[in-house]
Parts: C-alpha cells; sequence; structure tokens
C-alpha cells in the first residue's frame, strides 16, 4: 500500500475516533477498513454500561462495509492515545475471517506501527 493511501487511511480512523462513545474508559478508538474496491468505511468504539454490550471500532468499521456488500479487504487502521493500540483478539478473529491484511496501528502522537493480521493472530480459528 502507497503511503498516500495508508495516509488516507489513518485520517479517516482519526476522524472517526473522533465519535467515539467512551464515558468509562474514556479511551478513544477509531478504525477504518479499505475495500478491495478502494473505498473506506470507518468506526468508533462505544461503550456501555454493562461492559459486554459495547463493541470495538475495528468491528463497527468492518459491520458498516459488510452492510454495504464488501468483502474482500485490503488494510484495517486503528488510531489510539498511542501506538501500542492493536486490535483485540476478538477483532483480529473477526477481520482474519476475510484473510490476511495490512493492520496500521497510529497514535495521536503521529507514531505508526504495521502488521500484517496474520502476524497478530497467527492461528485464527477456520472453519
Amino acid at each position: 500500500m502507497d503511503s498516500k493511501l495508508e495516509n488516507q487511511l489513518i485520517l479517516a480512523a482519526q476522524t472517526a475516533q473522533e465519535n467515539a462513545y467512551a464515558p468509562y474508559s474514556n479511551y478513544k478508538v477509531g478504525a477504518a477498513v479499505l475495500t478491495a474496491s478502494g473505498k473506506i468505511y470507518t468506526g468508533a468504539n462505544f461503550e456501555n454500561a454493562a461492559f459486554g454490550a459495547g463493541t470495538c471500532a475495528e468491528r463497527v468499521a468492518l459491520g458498516a462495509a459488510l452492510a454495504a456488500g464488501e468483502r474482500e479487504f485490503v488494510a484495517v487502521a486503528c488510531v489510539g492515545a498511542d501506538v501500542s493500540i492493536t486490535p483485540c483478539g476478538i477483532c483480529r478473529q473477526a477481520l482474519a475471517e476475510f484473510g490476511d491484511m495490512d493492520v496500521i496501528c497510529a497514535g495521536e502522537n503521529g507514531e505508526i506501527r504495521k502488521y500484517r493480521l496474520s502476524e497478530l493472530l497467527p492461528h485464527s480459528f477456520s472453519m
């Protein structure tokens, strides 16, 4: 993926992060998925007083893309307070359902780390 597209994906995730609903953890996350068709779908985490009822930004973005009919993904970007952010285990497995992809993790200070999804989830569950 070229750096211009990568930056566009990170910017989309940063914009989504502004809409996160995180009154309990105060940890706002934005995510953006890039589809094979070139479209970008975004999501933000949302929390709930019943903690299990919240959803991670990566799965919100994935769900938006799936609802639009997308099934092939090139990359996902997630943005949090610092670069240590990566998709959680559930998000990794949800993304892995659609194959290996680039994972771009960015902190609010501009630092970036890149992975392949298969690096973060080397033994994903499959049918």
